[in-house]
């Protein structure tokens, strides 16, 4: 199954492992997928450089296929001690339940983005993808210099054009199904929600380079439906993050495992930045917040006190996890036995098409 994708990446499979970043992605999970055909990714948009530098020699000890690194897009963010104090009240009683000190000191932060791309040129990492927005000329430049392939994520055609202008290799196109952060830039992360089935087409009519379809794909029939609307490769998030070599939380694939079409909502308030994730009491009680949440990323420093401690305290309901709407179809297996039942589903999909078409003759 060759696509334009598949032969510029020099992978068996168009199928990519989203690349989530808090942890799920470890070296095992991108080395796993990449060694079965596809393209693993390490999502290390939290990580320092370091962390990032360790984190690729360990995949590299694993695989000698090629693999990708996300970072995270700095945005700006308006800081307000208002918000932020009215935010630390409200989460104060979840800080009292589970034991944990009340109005946290927030870390100072620290944009460590262009040393993390440091780091990726230097490992000389064969992908390089980003989210929230798109890096300086100068960033893409050197990635392109150096042979590594871009990837932008897009929510809108918008921008899709713009990441394209931009000098992108590809863009992963970011439908509303998708789990996690949202990667919108150029519009509100409310107005970005366009369904994958949507979005794919006209972004591939819209521009010229390859396009990843992201959002609901779990197995071989979203690859299929995928090709057929005219994206060159899938991205799967869920699917992975419930694999065995998957870094989340027991808890979060348990969750995952026992969940429905309809479990998930898009929140604001782990992070303050849209993401979509297992509906929690955790969010259900903070809807009847009236206040103004504080910017990503300051919300999500405010509330990973209280994360940390409810995954230590064994309590999925303060915990953020991030899934995708196709959960239903998620599955207790191995990356690789992910990845085959994929391409074996997918293969005998479009054989069957094919007899379709000889009966219509």
């Amino acid at each position: 199954m060759e696509t334009e994708l598949t032969r510029k990446l020099k992978i068996q499979y168009p199928i990519l492992q989203a690349p989530m970043a808090g942890g799920p992605t470890t070296p095992d999970l991108v080395a796993a997928v990449s060694n079965a055909g596809g393209l693993g990714s390490l999502g290390a948009g939290y990580l320092t450089p370091e962390q990032i530098r360790h984190a690729v020699r360990e995949i590299k000890q694993r695989t000698d296929q090629p693999f990708g690194v996300n970072l995270f897009v700095p945005e700006p963010s308006v800081r307000s001690e208002e918000s932020i104090a009215a935010m630390n009240r409200c989460l104060d009683r979840y800080r009292k339940e589970l034991g944990i000190s009340s109005d946290p000191m927030l870390p100072a932060f620290v944009d460590t983005f262009e040393e993390q791309v440091q780091v990726v040129l230097e490992e000389k990492v064969a992908v390089f993808s980003f989210t929230f927005g798109i890096p300086s000329q100068n960033v893409i430049n050197a990635m392109s210099r150096n042979g590594i392939f871009v990837i932008g994520t897009a929510t809108t055609v918008e921008e899709a054009i713009a990441l394209e202008h931009a000098g992108v290799d590809a863009i992963t196109a970011q439908g509303s199904e998708a789990g996690g952060h949202r990667g919108s830039f150029l519009t509100s992360d409310a107005d970005a929600r366009i369904g994958t089935m949507a979005l794919v087409p006209q972004i591939v009519d819209q521009t010229s380079v390859p396009v990843i379809a992201s959002g609901g794909i779990m197995d071989g029939r979203g690859l299929v439906a995928s090709l057929a609307l005219g994206a060159s490769a899938v991205q799967m998030g869920t699917a992975f993050l419930a694999s065995r070599e998957s870094g989340a939380h027991a808890l979060h694939k348990q969750k995952i495992l026992a969940s429905n079409e309809d479990s998930t909502e898009v929140t604001i308030f782990y992070s303050g930045k849209a993401a979509r994730g297992i509906l929690t009491d955790f969010m259900r009680e903070m809807r009847q917040y009236e206040g103004t949440v504080p910017d990503y990323p300051i919300q999500h420093a405010l509330t990973t006190d209280i994360r940390r401690a409810a995954a230590q305290a064994g309590n999925p309901e303060y915990m953020s996890l991030w899934a995708g709407q196709g959960l239903r179809l998620a599955q207790d297996l191995t990356a690789a036995e992910i990845m085959k039942q994929s391409m074996d589903q997918a293969i005998l999909l479009i054989r069957s098409m094919g007899s379709l078409v000889t009966v219509e003759e």
